[in-house]
């Protein structure tokens, strides 16, 4: 009797440090860290509409650069991935695309922002490239966490002990897809869009 409560004792702890547990862990981890990939890009995506009104208000010609920000932005809300879709690799690819692009015209408005003056002093707009520079810092970091997340998820699927329990227990378990960035992007950058620091005024013309 005692040999049977010890053993019903003993076996959790014994698959615990067979690692019985890491699969879904890992798996958890790295659903957890593709949220925050997803709250940060929605973060931006809530940015963009009061940028885009606040650059039309003192560049109203830039408009083909405001309407690619804008469908860019559209495109991009169209794809929506959930946790489950994380082991589609051409979902999760066309969803980074999709971010990219956006990422992409982004840069190509707040470029055209040098040739305002006015609106390179706006409050509003200071306060928005402030929040905007911020974010692309944290879409860095989320991605860079979900990338590693997934990379020790799919290695402990395919390396012992963690395939023998992929075969038994959690053969249903797939591979995440992930995506590939520049090895220099894995440490957050310091997102610029073409601020040029201590560069002097331009010249209004006189008329």
């Amino acid at each position: 009797m005692l040999a049977r409560i010890a053993l019903v004792l003993l076996l959790p702890l014994a698959l615990s440090a067979c690692g019985v547990n890491q699969i879904p862990t890992l798996e958890e981890q790295a659903k957890a860290d593709w949220s925050q990939v997803q709250n940060q890009y929605q973060r931006r995506a809530d940015l963009i509409p009061n940028l885009v009104e606040t650059v039309r208000g003192y560049a109203d010609q830039e408009r083909e650069v405001l309407r690619e920000v804008v469908e860019a932005r559209a495109s991009a809300s169209q794809i929506q991935i959930n946790t489950d879709d994380l082991t589609n690799p051409a979902l999760v690819q066309q969803f980074n695309a999709a971010q990219d692009k956006l990422t992409g015209a982004l840069g190509r408005l707040l470029v055209t922002v040098e040739r305002y003056p006015d609106l390179k002093s706006n409050q509003n707009f200071l306060q928005l490239q402030s929040q905007l520079e911020g974010t692309e810092n944290r879409i860095a970091v989320a991605r860079r966490d979900y990338i590693d997340a997934v990379r020790r998820y799919n290695t402990e699927l395919k390396t012992f002990p963690g395939r023998l329990w992929a075969a038994t227990l959690y053969s249903g378990n797939e591979p995440m897809a992930t995506f590939e960035i520049p090895q220099e992007n894995f440490s957050p950058p310091q997102v610029d869009f073409g601020r040029t620091p201590n560069a002097p005024a331009q010249p209004q013309n006189a008329n």
